[in-house]
């Protein structure tokens, strides 16, 4: 039971990275379209956000057990 429990709990922490990932392209993208400034306080940050999200994904690293199915 512990192995599908890690299993269960790295898939949902890699799809709520995922779709935090997403969220923070379309919002960069949105910026773009605006003509929101390069350099602006508020997109630095967002890429901050970004960079630090997918730096959590990579970290989570493989799934550690394969899945079944």
């Amino acid at each position: 039971m512990g192995i599908e429990r890690a299993v269960t709990r790295w898939y949902i922490q890699r799809q709520t990275h995922k779709n935090e990932v997403a969220l923070l392209e379309a919002k960069l993208v949105d910026m773009q379209t605006n003509g929101q400034e390069p350099e602006s306080k508020e997109r630095i940050e967002v890429k901050k956000q970004l960079a630090h999200t997918r730096a959590r994904l990579h970290t989570l690293g493989p799934c550690p057990k394969a899945m079944m199915g």
